[in-house]
Formats: structure tokens, sequence, C-alpha cells
């Protein structure tokens, strides 16, 4: 959602929605404004399979972009339209706890190896007090996925997965993942390809086969594990095409893929 005119689109359509009676609750990234924030520090990003290793200066960059600027910045645009957004990190009230992630690769030579990634954890358990709280008294929540570890130690989550983690805390109808292509492609060379529709069975076929692949996979695998506790849908759907939203919640056909129980 780096396109600014097309975020505020998508935020207009949260807070309408919000108006007619959904409860809305946003989890954001920010990774490209981050990666920007560590060159200007001279920092190079650096990722193991999409996973962005954080060490100390980082985890600032992020407490000041991620759970700062962007949360704040996203907030401002909600309340400007109308909305009542209001942002908190995972952090704030131990409301995400999480613990360091073991990350485990495969070499080469078929040895496996433990990767060192720094603070980046994995969600452990999520306290749903405050947003329940937020969400029953009107206002639209706004997360930045920073979470907290037993010693204090703020720890930098996938968005994706504090979603889909949050959406079965809460007891969620439906989760929506807003990313850049048009949902889960056959062919991700053709954009036609779109499969619309996916039972979760079907969509670990798929990933088994490796017609999922990539920065694809950890977001299927959120989807599959918040279906299977309990969301009753979850959904993948392009933020560059205007109203994205809109057209895939107020719509039959719907504009992505749709992963549900089946």
């Amino acid at each position: 959602m780096g396109n600014e005119k097309l975020l505020d689109l998508m935020l207009k359509d949260i807070v309408l929605l919000s108006y007619v009676g959904l409860k809305i609750i946003l989890v954001h990234g920010g990774g490209p404004e981050i990666s920007d924030e560590m060159r200007k520090s001279g920092k190079h990003p650096k990722f193991v399979h999409g996973i962005r290793v954080t060490d100390e200066e980082t985890i600032e960059i992020l407490h000041e972009q991620l759970a700062g600027k962007i949360n704040k910045d996203i907030v401002l645009s909600i309340n400007k339209y109308g909305g009542r957004g209001v942002g908190i990190a995972g952090m704030d009230g131990n409301f995400i706890r999480a613990k360091k992630m073991l990350y485990k690769t495969t070499t080469k030579s078929g040895r496996e190896v433990e990767v060192d990634l720094g603070f980046v954890g994995e969600v452990e358990q999520i306290n749903p007090t405050v947003i329940n709280y937020l969400v029953g008294t009107g206002y639209i929540p706004v997360i930045a996925p920073i979470g907290i570890d037993a010693e204090g130690n703020s720890l930098n989550i996938n968005a994706d997965t504090v979603a889909a983690e949050l959406a079965t805390a809460v007891h969620a109808k439906k989760l929506i993942l807003v990313t850049d292509v048009p949902g889960v492609l056959r062919d991700p060379k053709d954009e036609k390809s779109l499969i619309s529709q996916l039972t979760t069975v079907e969509a670990q076929k798929l990933i088994d086969e490796k017609v999922i692949k990539g920065g694809m996979i950890p977001k299927i695998e959120a989807c599959i594990k918040a279906v299977q506790s309990g969301v009753d849908s979850v959904h993948i759907i392009n933020g560059i095409l205007p109203h994205a939203l809109l057209l895939e919640i107020l719509t039959e056909k719907g504009v992505g893929t749709m992963i549900e129980r089946g």
C-alpha cells in the first residue's frame, strides 16, 4: 500500500464499513518504509526466506516507523474520514506475548542449521481484552505487529501471522489479507489463473505441490490455521485494485481468493 491515494481510498472504505455496522480491526505492516529508513542510517536490510533479520538498531527503527509514524498516519487518516481509529502496538499492555523465533533451514548439502534472526518473534499468546473493549465501544483498533517476550524485549512479528492469531482470539467472522497480487494464482505469471475459492485441504495441497511458493506460503499457512481455529473464511485481495475491500465483502463473486473449511 505504498501508493498514498490507494491507501486513503481503502481507509475511507474501512470507515464506511464501520458506519454500516461491521466491527473492523486493522493490522498493518510497513516493510518498504522500514527498509528505506534502514538505508538512510547506513544499514543494509537483510532477509532470510522473506523474514527480516532484526538487530537492536533495526528494532529501534521499527519502534519509530512501525509503532510510531506509520501507525499514527493510519490513525490520523481514519479519524480524518470520520472514523474512530486508535493506534496500539502488540507490546502495549502485554497484549501480544511473543517468543524468539528459532528458525531452521536446510543447506544445499542437506544439513539442517539454525539461523539467528535477532529480535524476530512468533506469537505465543494474545490477550484480546483491550481489543474487544475498543471494538465494542465503536473504535477501530490499528495494530502495529510488535510483540513482547517474557524478558521485556520487543520482537518483530510478521503482520499476516499477527492478524491470523488475532482473528482467532477475537472469534472474527472474516480475516482479509491485503497484498499486491490478485490472490492465489495457479500460474504466478497469469492473473487470469486466479483461484477464487479454496478449502483448507485444497490450499495445503497447492503448497505441497509448490503451486503456492515464496512469500505466499506464510500467508496461506496463516489462513489455513485461522480457518481451522474457527474463523469462518479468509480472503486474500489485491490492495492495488480500487475498492477491493468493498468488492470482496459486498459482492457475491468477490475479487480475490476465499479460503474456508469446505
